[in-house]
C-alpha cells in the first residue's frame, strides 16, 4: 500500500460515516416519521386504557352473566393434573383456555372501532375543509377578476357572497 492510499481510507470512512448520518437526520427529520412515532407511543397508551376498560369494567360484566369469578376461569380442560399417592401435583392440567382470547378478541372490536369513529371523524373535517377551501379559491378569482378589470361578473359574485351593510349601500 501507498502512503496515499493509506491516507485516503480514513477520509474515505470518515465520509462514509457522515453521510450516514446525515441520511438518518434527514430521515427522522420528516414528518412522517415523527408523525409515526406520536402515533405509536399514542397507540400504545390508548392499549392501555383499552385494556383496562376490557379488564376491569365490561368483563366483570361478562363473567358475572355467566356465573364465573373471572374470565380466566373459562376453559376446558384437554387433560387433567396428575397427582402423586400424596396427592401433590406431579403434572398440570391442559387446558384450553378461550376465556382470555375472548378477552382479547372484545379489546381488538374496541380498538377497531375507536380506530373507525377517529377516521370518521377525520375525514368528515378533511372533506369539510376542501369545501371551505373551494369556496375560498372562488372568491379568491372574484377578487381578483375585480382587480382585473372584469367588474361586471365579478361584483355580482361578491354582492351574493357579502351583502353591503345599510350605511354602504347610500354611499
Amino acid at each position: 500500500m501507498t502512503e496515499e492510499s493509506k491516507e485516503k481510507k480514513p477520509r474515505e470512512k470518515k465520509r462514509r460515516i457522515q453521510t450516514f448520518f446525515k441520511e438518518f437526520k434527514e430521515f427522522i427529520s420528516r414528518g412522517n416519521v415523527l408523525d409515526l412515532a406520536v402515533g405509536v407511543i399514542i397507540g400504545a397508551a390508548f392499549g392501555k386504557i383499552v385494556t383496562s376498560l376490557t379488564n376491569d369494567i365490561i368483563m366483570p360484566l361478562v363473567t358475572l352473566a355467566m356465573g364465573k369469578n373471572s374470565l380466566s376461569e373459562l376453559s376446558v380442560e384437554l387433560r387433567p393434573a396428575v397427582l402423586n399417592e400424596a396427592g401433590e401435583t406431579v403434572a398440570q392440567a391442559l387446558t384450553w383456555n378461550w376465556g382470555n382470547f375472548l378477552q382479547t378478541i372484545i379489546d381488538f372490536l374496541i380498538i377497531a372501532f375507536v380506530v373507525f369513529l377517529i377516521i370518521k371523524v377525520m375525514m368528515h373535517v378533511k372533506r369539510v375543509g376542501e369545501k371551505i377551501s373551494e369556496e375560498g379559491r372562488e372568491l379568491v378569482e372574484k377578487v381578483k377578476d375585480v382587480f382585473d378589470g372584469d367588474e361586471s361578473d365579478a361584483t355580482g359574485a361578491l354582492a351574493e357572497k357579502e351583502p353591503l351593510k345599510k350605511d354602504e349601500r347610500e354611499e
